[in-house]
């Protein structure tokens, strides 16, 4: 259950609340598609946790947590500087909405509703 709980929190820590006003926020559901690897965290995120965001708004987690690997599957949208998504977990679904603070074509930082950041590096 531990391992469930890090990644809805890792899932939140995905969607971010923030502005990336300096940014063209307009490319950024172009820019998000892709694997991203979280390098860095303030959250319950696992580092190292794989992230892949798909051009039909399909939104895969996975990481390997205690020698153990787990996957979460869901949707997500982009609108401006929000990321909005759904995970089906085992026992419930999770819906959140964070702030995109920067996305470039190789990092993804993210802030959750309590201000905590995650930062993401492309996968190539």
């Amino acid at each position: 259950m531990r391992t469930l709980s890090a990644l809805v929190l890792g899932a939140a820590a995905l969607g971010l609340v923030g502005s990336a006003a300096a940014q063209d926020t307009d490319d950024f559901a172009k820019k998000i598609v892709g694997k991203w690897k979280v390098t860095e965290t303030k959250t319950d995120a696992p580092v190292g946790m794989l992230v892949e965001f798909t051009k039909d708004g399909k939104l895969t987690l996975s990481a390997t947590v205690e020698g153990k690997e787990h996957k979460a599957e869901g949707t997500y949208s982009v609108e401006k500087d929000r990321l909005k998504y759904k995970l089906r977990l085992a026992d419930r679904t999770v819906e959140e909405t964070e702030a995109i603070k920067k996305l470039t074509d190789d990092v993804l930082e993210l802030e959750d509703k309590d201000k905590k950041g995650t930062t993401l590096r492309r996968e190539k």
